[in-house]
């Protein structure tokens, strides 16, 4: 059983910033790539930056000046900086990982952290 769980959402004022993090727990030999994913009501779930085990990097194009993608292998945690809140970010965030535990290799998913910006 593998769990994720992100953590570090909130309210915060537009050009704020926040710091969320997901971890990763469990039956766990490795994990792959990490990556976040943006949601907003009524939307699909859209992918925002993904990182490899290495530490390679991917943004979407709206989101590349602002957020910042990193990981802690050692912790299983992955980590999102966001800088320069807009309205715009306001969602829930959830963290994929690809995951190989002792019976698979396998996508999962955590339970999602709510950001709010808003003055």
């Amino acid at each position: 059983q593998v769990q994720l769980v992100e953590s570090g959402g909130g309210l915060v004022q537009p050009g704020g910033s926040l710091r969320l993090s997901c971890a990763a727990s469990g039956n766990i030999l490795i994990i792959y790539n990490m990556a976040w994913y943006h949601q907003t009501p009524g939307k699909e779930r859209e992918l925002v930056a993904t990182i490899t085990r290495g530490g390679h990097t991917n943004y979407a194009n709206s989101v590349k000046d602002r957020f910042a993608i990193s990981r802690d292998n050692v912790k299983n945690t992955v980590y999102l900086e966001i800088n320069n809140l807009k309205l715009e970010d306001t969602g829930v965030y959830y963290c994929n990982a690809e995951v190989r535990a002792n019976y698979d290799r396998r996508p999962y998913w955590g339970q999602g952290t709510q950001v709010t910006v808003s003055s």
